[in-house]
């Protein structure tokens, strides 16, 4: 079984602000993404920046087979969400914006603006892998490129741009906080007997501390001589797969010339042992192609494809 997550880039249907500017630009787009969904050939895809349901609809309309289509209801202010694309019949057991309990709200802007819940919603389902239930948390964490009041994408000077990247930073580590609460829910502490992967794109590296947030209790990494020894931390403990994809493949972005891993899949206990491979792109392919981006992401509007690698792991009986 292969399981991954893909960024799609701003997945609307032509017409509006964000997506391609016409039919032929979003058939361009939608045979794009097909094509490398159809040669990864998942059988659970996590997916972000689906601007319009409708249009992962048509997405799943152009792959071989019938597929079973999953949205978030809680869509950030551009009306982008996280979803799934399934060969088999899915759940859906969760779908929450929700910071936890003790949690508080976080500044998000000079005027003095909180953000109280996530700005996209996390989406969690449920589907048969052939070896018992396999539970899988999608999600799409506040962004590192910055965006100014007046809808700038370039700061005033340095101080509103250090402001604001901490703005985001606080942001972002409290949607950390939120995922890794509903990975405790769907763990239950049995992450020995559970399948539970979390899966999307984390807007930042695998050493950063929001991604660290999500992995639990330290010790036992992959390639460490902890790895094979099991400890009480296994029950609650995530693994990043990070380390098993090949060095020369550790990207899923290009921002400003910089290769990063920002699109991440973390396992539990019982599904990390059981995984056989990892990577991004296309198995077999080599290092991922990808297009590098700047500052304003709608220098790339009207684009086909995605300027994202996926990301996978394929996991075994």
């Amino acid at each position: 079984m292969l399981l991954g997550t893909w960024n799609l880039e701003n997945l609307y249907r032509p017409g509006g602000p964000y997506g391609p500017p016409d039919e032929a630009g979003y058939e361009a787009k939608l045979a794009a993404l097909a094509a490398v969904i159809t040669e990864l050939d998942p059988a659970l895809l996590g997916v972000q920046e689906v601007g319009d349901p409708e249009a992962l609809k048509d997405l799943a309309g152009m792959l071989d087979d019938d597929w079973h289509v999953a949205v978030s209801e809680h869509p950030d202010g551009r009306g982008i969400r996280v979803g799934f694309l399934s060969r088999t019949p899915l759940t859906v057991v969760a779908d929450t914006r929700a910071f936890p309990a003790r949690l508080r709200p976080v500044q998000a802007d000079d005027a003095g603006l909180t953000a109280g819940q996530a700005g996209r919603g996390v989406l969690a389902v449920e589907i048969d892998d052939g070896d018992g239930p396999l539970r899988v948390a999608v999600c799409h964490l506040k962004s590192k490129l910055l965006s100014y009041p007046d809808g700038r994408f370039q700061p005033r000077d340095e101080g509103e741009r250090a402001r604001y990247g901490a703005y985001a930073l606080y942001r972002r580590a409290a949607e950390a906080t939120a995922l890794r609460a509903l990975a405790d829910e769907l763990l239950a502490g049995d992450g020995q007997g559970r399948d539970v992967a979390l899966l999307g794109d984390l807007n930042d590296e695998v050493q950063a501390a929001t991604t660290q947030i999500l992995l639990g209790p330290p010790g036992s990494e992959i390639g460490t001589p902890g790895y094979d020894r099991p400890d009480r931390g296994d029950a609650t403990r995530l693994w990043n797969v990070a380390p098993l994809i090949p060095p020369g493949q550790r990207w899923s972005r290009v921002n400003s010339g910089r290769r990063e891993l920002i699109d991440h899949v973390l396992l539990s206990h019982r599904l990390v042992h059981r995984t056989t491979a990892a990577g991004t792109g296309l198995p077999g392919e080599g290092p991922p192609g990808l297009p590098s981006v700047g500052p304003d992401p709608a220098e790339r509007r009207g684009e086909p494809g995605s300027d994202h690698a996926p990301v996978w792991v394929r996991v075994g009986g």
